[in-house]
């Protein structure tokens, strides 16, 4: 039963880190920045309650990122269970996504 039990964990911990990349991937591509090492690492991990009252895992990955190819820039995801909980980019000066010709546009 222990057994199963860690293969469970472990498998159950790729894919929340692969959830974890893949957000802070998608957040840095729209704040213009550059997603240093392609990684996360695991920096917390805990129990909460869902919106439903189930007990969950909850966990916070950090990662670094670059507004100008020269600095080192914080940055975490927050998983409760398997979706994003929350997400931050320390401040920076990243470029703004281009605005697509809209109806009104001249």
């Amino acid at each position: 039963m222990l057994l199963v039990g860690l293969a469970w964990f472990w498998s159950d911990s790729l894919r929340a880190r692969e959830s974890a990349i893949r957000a802070a991937r998608l957040a840095c591509t729209a704040d213009g920045v550059q997603l240093l090492d392609d990684t996360v690492a695991l920096a917390a991990l805990g129990m909460q309650r869902s919106d439903d009252g189930r007990p969950v895992l909850r966990r916070i990955y950090r990662f670094e990122f670059s507004d100008t190819g020269n600095n080192r820039l914080d940055g975490s995801v927050t998983l409760l269970g398997a979706g994003v909980q929350a997400l931050y980019l320390a401040p920076h000066a990243g470029t703004l996504p281009q605005r697509l010709p809209g109806p009104l546009d001249g």
